[in-house]
């Protein structure tokens, strides 16, 4: 059964390679792709499994005839700090995982025996390193061996080995991200970010976080190091400068203090290819956009960047002008699907606003057709809303994309209820892309709702596509700032003569209301999550079920509500599994890959967020997961808190032959 799936695998890869050939992409490798290397999915050497961001497993030794009788293999406790988030990395015989020390202190990388849990090394850092993942790059003939993270707002480089810094990379072993920036980098803050990079060949790709939150942000520019020397390879502009296509779609005036378009999450490289997609965020400021008139590209948009080169392929921009915080916020993933009688290289994006965007993942061709939509105007002063959006005709959302007032909670207490209905007297609520507004848009999804860092897995042996959402609306109130906040600067706008001088424009900000009622429920009836299966070769959603409960009203006999804001992402595996944790029940399940029932599941001590790994040890197949802290929103709902002890990473497997 196992030989069978690789081959079907293999076939599609052949008839791939062949269509990048014909596209003057492949690699001069690619056709020399070999079983046991990174598109078999049978290693778990970077985040998401692979450079691909598949999570998804080739192992089968744990399967849905079996699952049923996983127990706790081994623990290892982190110790005081943040919960671990972090995916960890199993190569070169070792489980590597970066822990997050107590606020103030730097992070530890540890070394584990993947069998045991049992620690080899553990080296303290100099700083936070990214909380989500890091990369493992050997060369070529296997005697140097690296991982590279985040720390300290530098891209980090150590001996797999040792965990010693490696001199010759850089400065003393680590890059400032600052340095390419086109700006004065004295005046940008260090770029620390959870996004790890991806790795092709012997380069690393990665992108910059916008340093602030406010009207004014750095560029977040996309760069490529040399992974030996750590030299700059190439930038690419995610808002355009002078000259460059897409610079017209932002004002011309005072344009090099426009910011954002970020990739804050995650990224996907097809490591036959070369090709890395990387999914961008929305321009500053998130919720009002009076001063940056035009489409803003490449914010919000999925670009396809030769790795080599740092060339644009193609790109699509899913949401024109944001103003509400829809970050496209996950990794693409890839599959090769057959549709019409032909197999077809795609690459698949979930968003924060439910809606799946698949395209030909070589030309950047919509699989299915996406119309442009008529939607909401903006009533705000000084706004230029667009006047359309893309609509994919197909697939289905995953997401609810409307919040009505028949919909509000019925597990809230009478005085809740009151005041939603006050509220949905007076709110905009006009569906999707309501415009955010002077007098409160309730939007639905909000911009903590549909998909999120993690939380999609594929089989691309069935050309399944697996995504877990976040059924959350936000309230959207934009308000003028204080005479305080004005004084503070907190509010500053980059136009010429400043918010209140000529040519300003008045500075709103907006608060976050994740509409969070009195005892931590949300305003919308359940479910607050749900993990859905769409087979992708056609579309059509297979299965669609609750992910997970909140505890404490599975104590009222409530059930089936779904997790309340989970952070937990999904993995596959060829036994036909899927596996994901949950916040507000603090579980992890398997379900069945082809019914979403689930098979198994374990209460853990505290919370998870984050995505699993699985991997084999001494012909043992394990899956691993962090546990740790409350999770989002659960302190809310009533959850005994978790202490530092219960910090720890945890490792499942079928029980051995004797025990």
């Amino acid at each position: 059964m196992h030989q069978h799936r690789e081959s079907r695998a293999r076939g599609r890869r052949a008839a791939f390679l062949l269509a990048a050939a014909a596209f003057g992409l492949a690699s001069a490798g690619a056709a020399d792709a070999k079983p046991g290397d990174t598109f078999d999915h049978v290693t778990w050497d970077a985040s998401g499994g692979g450079a691909d961001s598949s999570q998804y497993s080739a192992l089968d030794q744990i399967n849905k005839g079996n699952v049923a009788k996983l127990v706790p293999a081994w623990t290892y406790k982190t110790g005081p700090g943040q919960g671990p988030h972090f995916n960890p990395l199993i190569a070169n015989g070792n489980l590597y995982v970066l822990v997050a020390g107590p606020r103030g202190a730097g992070s530890s990388l540890v070394a584990l025996d993947p069998a045991t849990g049992a620690e080899k090394w553990r080296k303290q850092l100099s700083g936070g390193a990214g909380n989500r993942g890091m990369n493992y790059w050997q060369s070529k003939d296997g005697k140097d061996k690296r991982l590279l993270f985040v720390m300290n707002g530098a891209l980090t480089e150590v001996s797999a080995d040792t965990g010693e810094l490696i001199p010759t990379f850089g400065t003393d072993g680590a890059v400032d991200l600052r340095v390419g920036l086109d700006v004065d980098i004295t005046k940008v803050r260090p770029l620390q970010t959870d996004n790890p990079g991806r790795i092709f060949e012997d380069t690393i790709v990665m992108s910059l976080p916008a340093g602030g939150a406010g009207y004014s942000s750095a560029p977040a520019d996309i760069h490529a190091y040399d992974i030996v020397t750590g030299k700059l390879k190439w930038v690419f502009h995610t808002v355009p400068q002078k000259g460059e296509p897409g610079y017209d779609t932002w004002p011309a005036k005072d344009h090099e203090q426009f910011g954002g378009v970020h990739n804050w999450s995650e990224s996907t490289m097809d490591p036959e290819t070369g090709i890395i997609y990387i999914p961008t965020g929305t321009a500053r400021f998130d919720f009002y956009g009076g001063n940056r008139p035009g489409d803003n590209l490449y914010g919000n948009s999925l670009l396809a960047i030769d790795a080599r080169t740092g060339k644009k392929l193609w790109h699509y921009q899913m949401i024109h002008h944001d103003l509400w915080d829809y970050d496209i916020p996950q990794a693409p993933k890839l599959l090769t699907i057959h549709k019409d009688g032909k197999d077809i290289p795609v690459v698949i994006q979930a968003t924060k606003f439910g809606f799946v965007f698949v395209f030909n993942r070589l030309t950047g061709e919509p699989i299915w057709p996406i119309e442009e939509r008529a939607v909401p105007k903006s009533d705000v002063p000084g706004e230029k809303a667009s006047p359309t959006q893309p609509f994919p005709t197909w697939p289905k959302p995953f997401a609810r994309q409307s919040f009505t007032e028949a919909e509000i909670n019925p597990y809230l207490n009478d005085a809740d209820k009151a005041k939603l209905h006050e509220l949905f007297k007076t709110a905009r609520n006009e569906g999707l892309y309501t415009p955010p507004s002077v007098q409160g848009t309730i939007s639905m999804p909000g911009h903590n709702g549909g998909a999120n860092w993690g939380t999609s897995s594929v089989d691309p042996v069935k050309g399944r596509f697996f995504v877990v959402s976040k059924q959350l609306p936000t309230y959207d109130k934009l308000t003028l700032p204080t005479g305080d906040q004005l004084a503070r600067a907190q509010a500053s706008m980059p136009n010429s003569g400043g918010p209140d001088g000529e040519g300003g424009v008045q500075p709103y900000s907006s608060g976050v209301d994740f509409m969070l009622q009195s005892d931590g429920q949300s305003a919308i009836n359940p479910p607050w999550s749900l993990i859905t299966a769409y087979d992708m070769n056609t579309g059509n959603i297979l299965w669609s079920v609750p992910n997970g409960e909140v505890a404490e009203l599975v104590k009222k006999g409530i059930r089936d509500t779904g997790s309340v804001a989970p952070r937990g992402g999904p993995v596959a595996t060829a036994g036909g599994i899927v596996f994901v944790g949950t916040s507000s029940d603090r579980k992890i399940r398997a379900r069945d890959a082809d019914t979403g029932k689930v098979l198994w599941e374990y209460e853990l001590p505290a919370a998870t967020e984050g995505v699993p790994a699985v991997y084999k040890a001494n012909g043992r197949e394990y899956l691993v997961i962090g546990v740790g802290g409350d999770g989002l929103f659960a302190p809310q709902l009533g959850q005994t808190k978790p202490t530092d002890g219960d910090n720890q990473y945890m490792a499942f497997a079928l029980p051995q032959a004797g025990n």
